[in-house]
């Protein structure tokens, strides 16, 4: 932040200025869980690693129908078909690569309202699937835009608040709003207490009831910040 001096167009006297970066920042206690399922298998024909990955998705579906989500609450976040190779070496001892087969990765996400007990039942139902996705688990808000918003509104008030202290000690007046300065960029409200967790340390998990894993997790508020940068008249 600092003293500008910028020429108005139009007129011949030196417009006086104030430019001030205000920082925003909350705590946001997460009320939704999010779990990221990532799923992959190698077949050697294209055709079958097509048809493969159809069916594990539609086995998830099915495995998540039966907790009662709604088949399109799984979402696909990234798909992808590559080939796969391996080294060897050959009779002559030097090293070669030779074709394995085709290999899909299927990224996909799930939300649903931040509960210990709905997660040990979702957590059991992988742990005994025989697909055996790998999995992370998030914690982020329903509502996004609101913290954003509150957000901005901080770092605002943190930038008022600044040119008020430093145009008070320069014995000046601040005038009206010249220009506001704002990113836009993306924010991310997530916590990550159990980050890439796999089945298998999932699978000697203490059972609360049939079907359902004890899960007693209490995410950490989620704290972020952002700046806004405002330019101020000189009175």
């Amino acid at each position: 932040m600092g003293m500008n001096i910028m020429r108005m167009k139009g007129r011949a006297k030196m417009m006086r200025t104030i430019k001030v970066t205000g920082k925003g920042k909350i705590a946001v206690k997460p009320d939704m869980i999010r779990l990221d399922i990532n799923k992959e298998e190698l077949c050697k024909e294209y055709e079958d690693t097509l048809r493969r990955s159809t069916e594990d998705t539609e086995l998830l579906k099915d495995l998540f129908e039966k907790l009662g989500f709604q088949r399109k609450d799984l979402k696909t976040v990234y798909f992808n078909v590559d080939t796969e190779y391996e080294s060897y070496q050959d009779r002559d001892k030097s090293w070669k690569r030779r074709f394995k087969g085709y290999k899909y990765n299927h990224h996909m996400k799930i939300e649903f309202a931040a509960d210990n007990k709905r997660l040990g039942q979702v957590l059991y139902a992988l742990a005994h699937s025989s697909l055996r996705p790998e999995f992370s688990i998030e914690y982020t808000v329903a509502d996004v835009e609101k913290c954003k918003n509150e957000l901005l509104h901080k770092a605002i008030e943190d930038s008022i608040q600044k040119a008020q202290v430093l145009t008070t000690a320069a014995n000046v007046k601040l005038g009206e709003i010249q220009a506001i300065d704002y990113s836009w960029g993306e924010i991310d409200f997530v916590t990550k207490p159990l980050n890439e967790m796999r089945l298998m340390e999932c699978t000697e998990c203490e059972m609360s009831a049939p079907g359902a894993y004890d899960i007693d997790i209490e995410a950490d508020d989620i704290n972020v910040t952002d700046t806004a940068t405002v330019i101020w008249e000189i009175a």
